[in-house]
Parts: structure tokens; C-alpha cells; sequence
């Protein structure tokens, strides 16, 4: 986090040691004035909030370029409510319509109540608009020093963010700095004074925005747990950044989209870090599937291959198929035992897939005969009736099984590699399924126009 104990000492050096570039200087004193011109409408705020005039002045500078018909915490436009963080602030309207959005936009930043304006402490809440990052390459931020022998060549180092995350040690920002406008304004306007508050007790809030920074702290490391992506720096800083964040996390939620924590906001964060995290999807599928893969394993350990049954054909009406997608299927759905026992008569899961496979070449390969066809067998044409005569049921069956087994295991377990590569029915289940039911359904509708017309094959004697 950003504490402000941590910055201090640096921020009153800088101060004492800061010097307007000479080229800069006009430019300084045309912006000061402009500040200065303000000072009536910026003391009604101070009057309303205890931050000072000069201050609110600053912040002007840097949001809206002094343009009094826009709203303090952002730059647009008073008239209509905000669309860019904060959000949903507005409209303000009427005679006190700078007032009403500049008082708002102090609150949120937690000014409000502040008795706190020393120098470093002024510094520290200016910088703070834009974040502290510049702290982390070693280099003073130009919001603050930007024109003054404290930022950039030869007195000092260069470096700006060019973009979100992205920091160009060789580039150096053009624009003029607040810390460097409020030099310039010290100069027309003795008034100015600094006032930093009493010590307070020892582990307790100095300022009421410290307190702020607490519980912006809270919301930012929230949503980092939450995987947001990018993630947030953890700085206690309500900055632009933290706010679309909170933006994204209230419309995810169903909050109203402002882009503040405010109360709601909070209460549902703290309602998601309380809810358990779901199971796993398929929790119980990958313990199985993992359990299939462990069986695997030890047959190979055990000396046990995979059998190439591609050369040798396998009848739909072998008792082994029907077992092996029996015992595939019970393993899967987790009504098998537990503890599989590695034995040499248990074939891997592989091998079983594989005869599963083979049987439907099988059946392909295999000839039926030469009788002519039906209206139901017949119904594609005689090519592909005669094809499928006498398999339609058998490869529905098959097919079906196979689906409700592909379909289950993940494709990023080694097992589902393994389907992957052995079928492309994986993923495919919401197709396949519903062809191979048609195709059982069609095979059975076939077997009775055989029998009404008196060529089903003979029933097989008893063995």
C-alpha cells in the first residue's frame, strides 16, 4: 500500500528543492493567474467542505483546465450524470452546480473533515488522482514535477506512463504539474499557508482519507482475488483504475453502476468472499476418470498392452462388446467398485475403446446377403440399404454407448487425448446422439418388415 509515512520525507525534499524550469515560468504564472481568477467560487467549496480554495483549484487545473461547467471529479459536463468514473454522479444544475459536483467529488475522495494541508500531505492526495506508480521505477511523477528541475534531464530522471501498465523510462511528459502551479501561485497570492494536523493516537487514521484508503485497500485486494484481469495495484488509492474495476464488478452483480464502493457495493463483496468456491466441474467424473487412468497405468507397469484388434473382426453379437461397454460405462458413471484390481483379464480402457471401435468396422466390413430390400430398409436408396442391412441396430446400440462414454471425459485429461485420437465423437454428443437412436430405432423398424416378409436370418442354434 501507498502510505503516506512512506512518501513524506520525499515529498517535503522534492518540495524544498523544486525549481520552475526557466522556459516554463510563463507558462506557470499564466496558469496561476488563471487559478487565482477562480479563488471566489473555490473559497464557497472550502466553505462548504474545509478543503482549501487552492486546492480546489489545483484539482480543477488537472480534471477540467479550469472550465467551470464541468464536474470536478471527472471533467464532464455538470448538466447530465457522468458516464466515466465515478459514475452516475449528477446532473447538477442551477446557480450551485460547480459547488454541488465539486463538494460530491471531495467526499468521494474522502477530503471532506481533512485538517491535514501540509505541504507533503497536499502532495501526497495531488499525486494520488494518478496513481503512485511512478514511486515504483524510482522517478518523480510529472503530475506533481512535470516542468520543474524535479522532474526529467538534466536535474533528474525522465519516464512517463504512456499508456495503462506501460512505462517509457525515455519519454518525458510535457505538461505542467500541479506542485509546479502551485509554486507559481505562492508567488501571486501571500495568503497561501500550510497547516499539517496534530498526532493523533498511535494506530489510528491520521486523516479521513487514510481511513478511505483502508477500506479502498480492502476492495482492491477483493478483487484481485477474484481474478480481475489486469489486476489492480494494491495501493489504497480510489484512483480511475479501482473505480472501473468496482464499475465492472457492480454490473456483474446487478448494482447500481456507479464505480464507487459504496455501501451495496461492499456488501456484496464481502457476500462472494464468504460464498465457497464451487466444486470443480465433473468433480466426481475427473476422480473417476482419473481413477480409469490409474488402472491404466499399473496394467502397463504390470507388463499389459494394448492389443491391436484392427485385423480381426468382432461380432455385434460376441458377448466380450456388449461386457466391455458395460464395465466402461459403470466406471464412468461411478457405479463400479472403487478399487479396480490390475489383473491380465481386466483389458485398459484403450483397449476396450479400441474393440468397441473395431466391432463397428466389423460390422461394416461384414456381408448380409443379396436379398432385395423393404421400404423401410430401403428407404435411403439400395446402396447405402444394403451397406447397413442387418447392422443399423447393432451399430445404434454401439454408437450410443460409445457417445454417452466419449462425451463425459475431459478433453484435458491424458485420457481424453487418447479419445480424442480415437474417435471424433468427443464433443460431439448433442449430434451424434440423436442420429445413433434414430438409427436403433430404424434397425428395429427393418427387423420387423423381415420378419412380416419372411427374410430374417434363422435364429442361431443353443450352444
Amino acid at each position: 500500500m501507498a502510505s503516506f509515512s512512506e512518501y513524506e520525507h520525499g515529498y517535503e525534499t522534492n518540495w524544498a528543492n523544486l525549481q520552475i524550469r526557466p522556459d516554463r515560468v510563463a507558462e506557470a504564472e499564466k496558469h496561476a493567474q488563471r487559478l487565482r481568477q477562480g479563488k471566489p467560487i473555490y473559497e464557497t467549496v472550502e466553505t462548504r467542505t474545509g478543503v482549501p480554495w487552492w486546492f480546489v483549484g489545483l484539482c480543477h487545473y488537472r480534471e477540467s483546465s479550469f472550465n467551470f461547467d464541468t464536474y470536478l471529479g471527472n471533467g464532464q459536463p455538470l448538466g447530465v450524470r457522468t458516464s466515466i468514473v465515478p459514475k452516475g454522479r449528477g446532473p447538477f444544475t442551477g446557480p450551485n452546480a460547480f459547488l454541488d459536483g465539486a463538494v460530491d467529488a471531495l467526499r468521494l475522495e474522502g477530503f471532506l473533515g481533512a485538517s491535514n494541508w501540509g505541504i507533503a500531505r497536499v502532495l501526497y492526495r495531488l499525486e494520488g488522482f494518478n496513481g503512485y506508480g511512478y514511486h515504483r521505477h524510482g522517478v518523480n511523477s510529472p503530475y506533481l514535477y512535470g516542468g520543474s528541475t524535479c522532474y526529467g534531464p538534466p536535474q533528474a530522471r525522465a519516464g512517463k506512463f504512456v499508456r495503462d501498465h506501460l512505462f517509457d523510462p525515455n519519454t518525458v511528459d510535457t505538461q505542467l504539474g500541479t506542485a509546479v502551479i502551485l509554486k507559481s501561485l505562492m508567488a501571486l497570492d501571500a495568503s497561501i499557508t500550510f497547516s499539517a494536523a496534530l498526532p493523533t493516537t498511535l494506530g489510528q487514521p491520521d486523516q479521513p482519507d487514510d481511513e478511505l484508503s483502508g477500506n479502498v485497500l480492502w476492495v482492491q485486494q477483493s478483487l484481485n482475488k477474484f481474478g480481475i484481469n489486469p489486476q489492480l495495484v494494491e495501493d489504497g488509492k480510489n484512483g480511475p483504475r479501482t473505480m472501473a474495476a468496482v464499475s465492472d464488478f457492480q454490473q456483474q452483480n446487478g448494482l447500481q453502476d456507479t464505480g464507487v464502493a459504496d455501501a451495496a457495493t461492499i456488501a456484496a463483496i464481502q457476500r462472494v468472499l464468504a460464498t465457497p468456491p464451487p466444486a470443480p466441474l465433473n468433480d466426481g467424473l475427473g476422480q473417476r476418470v482419473a481413477q480409469l487412468e490409474k488402472t491404466v497405468g499399473a496394467l502397463s507397469v504390470n507388463g499389459g498392452s494394448v492389443q491391436n484388434t484392427a485385423s480381426r473382426q468382432v461380432s455385434p453379437e460376441t458377448g466380450e462388446l456388449p461386457a466391455l461397454l458395460k464395465r466402461s460405462l459403470e466406471i464412468v458413471q461411478g457405479t463400479a467398485p472403487e478399487t479396480i484390481t490390475p489383473a491380465p483379464a481386466v483389458p485398459q480402457l484403450a483397449d476396450q475403446l479400441r474393440k468397441a471401435t473395431d466391432a463397428l468396422n466389423g460390422i461394416l466390413a461384414a456381408g448380409n446377403g443379396s436379398l432385395p430390400l423393404g421400404q423401410v430398409n430401403g428407404a435411403l436408396g439400395d446402396t447405402l440399404g444394403n451397406l447397413l442391412n442387418g447392422k443399423k441396430t447393432a451399430i445404434g446400440i454401439i454408437g450410443a454407448a460409445l457417445t454417452s462414454l466419449l462425451s463425459q471425459v475431459p478433453a484435458g485429461t491424458g485420457l481424453g487425448q487418447v479419445l480424442t485420437m480415437l474417435t471424433p465423437a468427443a464433443g460431439l454428443s448433442p449430434f451424434t446422439m440423436p442420429i445413433f437412436l434414430a438409427l436403433t430405432a430404424w434397425g428395429t423398424l427393418g427387423k420387423f418388415e423381415k420378419w412380416s416378409q419372411g427374410s430374417a436370418p434363422p435364429p442361431r442354434p443353443a450352444k
